[in-house]
This record gives structure tokens, C-alpha cells and sequence, in this order.
């Protein structure tokens, strides 16, 4: 059972959001999005957290799927600040959030700016910080999906998304990634990637006192096992989890996994 619904934020930008399950269950998880992908991404976790009597609620964030994509600049703590929305709007005090890769970086920025609403965080995928050549790296790739296009990215995505068995065993699965990143508004995805080149939320993660739970695909070159290793030491009450031979795509390549950490991070919330 999910419902597709949406919000205005106080800058008047509809941000379009999928709540599974019975909204009456006091078990809610939050899901953020990878870079370019929609609400649709998180379906496969949703579903098993669902069978476990969640709640969950998937956005597609401002700039992408059927979200308003506003002119940039985009920050962090605006996509924080939607996040506090959306959740004013379920009438939702607390939940466990989970993120995946910009998704992540949006939900530590949402804990650090409104920690009472975080009550766990599954970190998928992610990274508090993308390094020093971090804001070149992703101005050169907002400059080529401008310049060249978004198709001329597909071949260097795919190698990152998912590892060679998983693609030739699951095309349906690799399309509907490849057609929802080809949908993106050029302008919208350029303007988030600048925004991850700028993200850091390092100073942060040493006050997070929820329970958390960083997970990592162990052949993910976008962000790496060493990436996750340092949110892990920095962090007091968090566990780190290195899936064998998954890549980066995790939530749709391993989503078993996925769910069972977002249900072991609510389970923690609890004890």
C-alpha cells in the first residue's frame, strides 16, 4: 500500500513524496535518494520495511523526478530544511533516516540541523565529506552534463552503479536507472552536484548521539569503504558494514541488506 502525495515548501517548491505502508505505524523511516534518481529508488527497501510494519516515506528531492526544480544554487541545508518540512507536513515528531549517497550527505545535514527529528541514521553509500579535489571533481562533471549532455555520462555511471554480474543479470533494474537519469533537468543536476563538490558536514559527526548505522558496497568507487570507515571514527554510537562484491547502487542491488539495517537502526531507537 503507498500513496503518492505532495507539499509546498516556504519557498514555494513542490516537493512530491511516496509514503508506503500504514501511516498509523509509530515505526517510520525517512529515505533519501542518490544523485538523479527519484523516490522510485527506495521501492525494493521500502517494500520489505513495509512487511516489517514501517511506515517509510521516499521524497524525490527538490531538483529531481517530479519535484519543482528551482534555479541553483542548491546547499545542503536547504535540501535539511526540506526534509524538516516534509516531516511537519506528515506530522511526524521523529523518525529514523536513511540516505544513500547525496542522500546521506542530506541526512547527516538534517541531523545536524534538527538532530530531535533524527532519532537513527542508516548511512548508505555515503560520505560526510567527498575530499579535497571533491569541488573540482564535481564542477567538471556539472560542466560535462551541461556541455556534452547527460547521455554522455551514462558509460561512466553504470561502472559505478553496479558491478558487471548484477547488470547483465537485472537489465530491467540498470534501464530504469539510465531512463530516470536521462529525465533530469540539466540545470537541476548540475546545480546539485556543485552543491556535494561544496558539501562537508565533518564538524558534525563527533555530536550525533542516535544510533548509526553506515553501510558500504565493498567495490564502491564513488564513495568507499575508507570514506565510510572515517564517518565510523568519528561517530560514538555508530556499527559499520561492508557488503561483499556490491557496488554503489545498494539500495537496488542488495535491497535485503538495505532493509535490514534500516530495521536494525530502528530496533536500536527502541533499546
Amino acid at each position: 500500500m503507498s500513496t503518492i502525495s505532495s507539499f509546498e515548501t516556504r519557498d514555494h517548491a513542490k516537493i512530491v513524496y511516496e509514503l508506503h505502508g500504514d501511516p498509523a505505524s509509530k515505526d517510520r523511516v525517512a529515505l533519501i535518494h542518490s544523485l538523479a534518481m527519484d523516490h522510485n529508488y527506495w521501492r525494493p527497501v521500502a517494500e520489505r520495511l513495509v512487511k516489517a510494519g514501517v511506515c517509510a516515506v521516499a521524497l524525490d528531492c527538490r531538483g529531481h523526478g517530479a519535484s519543482d526544480k528551482p534555479k541553483g544554487p542548491y546547499f545542503a541545508s536547504t535540501f535539511a530544511e526540506d526534509m524538516n518540512e516534509l516531516f511537519n507536513h506528515l506530522k511526524w515528531p521523529e523518525a529514523v533516516v536513511g540516505g544513500s549517497s547525496m542522500g546521506g550527505s542530506v541526512a547527516l545535514a538534517f541531523a545536524a540541523r534538527h538532530t530531535h527529528r533524527v532519532s537513527g541514521l542508516a548511512l548508505i553509500d555515503t560520505t560526510a565529506w567527498y575530499g579535497k579535489d571533491a569541488e573540482k571533481a564535481w564542477a567538471d562533471r556539472a560542466t560535462a552534463a551541461k556541455t556534452k549532455g547527460l547521455a554522455s555520462l551514462i558509460d561512466f555511471q553504470l561502472t559505478r552503479w553496479f558491478g558487471d554480474a548484477f547488470k547483465a543479470a537485472n537489465p530491467d533494474v540498470v534501464k530504469a536507472c539510465v531512463d530516470t537519469f536521462l529525465a533530469n533537468d540539466v540545470e537541476a543536476y548540475a546545480a546539485t552536484c556543485r552543491m556535494l563538490g561544496e558539501f562537508d558536514q565533518r564538524v558534525s559527526l563527533p555530536h550525533f548521539k542516535m544510533p548509526v548505522r553506515i553501510m558500504v558496497g565493498e567495490e564502491d568507487y564513488a564513495t568507499p569503504p575508507a570514506m565510510a570507515e572515517d564517518m565510523n571514527a568519528m561517530i560514538e554510537q555508530s556499527t559499520y558494514r561492508v557488503v561483499p562484491g556490491a557496488r554503489h547502487l545498494t539500495p537496488l542491488e542488495v535491497p535485503d541488506i538495505v532493509a535490514e539495517e534500516i530495521l536494525a537502526t530502528l530496533k536500536a531507537t527502541r533499546g
